[in-house]
């Protein structure tokens, strides 16, 4: 199983929609909360060159974006055959 991790904060839609996804596909995946740590967002802005928002999501170290571009990638039949790696 691929390694998932999501950037979030817990008051964001966008973060709740994508975890609910990855629960949906039964996905274990690595929470970041970002809303009380600036050098976690750093980070998380550094990995997704340069994006600002979350959630950001990152499979096997590989940048996806964020809960829109998940959902795509889902609806296009791309997500699963990452997440099965």
């Amino acid at each position: 199983m691929a390694k998932v991790e999501i950037y979030t904060t817990p008051t964001c839609p966008f973060c709740r929609a994508a975890k609910q996804l990855l629960d949906k596909k039964g996905v274990g995946y690595q929470e970041i909360d970002v809303s009380r740590d600036a050098s976690l967002r750093e980070k998380m802005m550094e990995r997704a060159n340069g994006r600002r928002t979350v959630p950001q999501i990152f499979i096997d170290d590989k940048h996806i974006g964020g809960s829109d571009d998940l959902r795509a990638m889902d609806q296009a039949g791309k997500l699963d055959p990452l997440l099965a790696a």
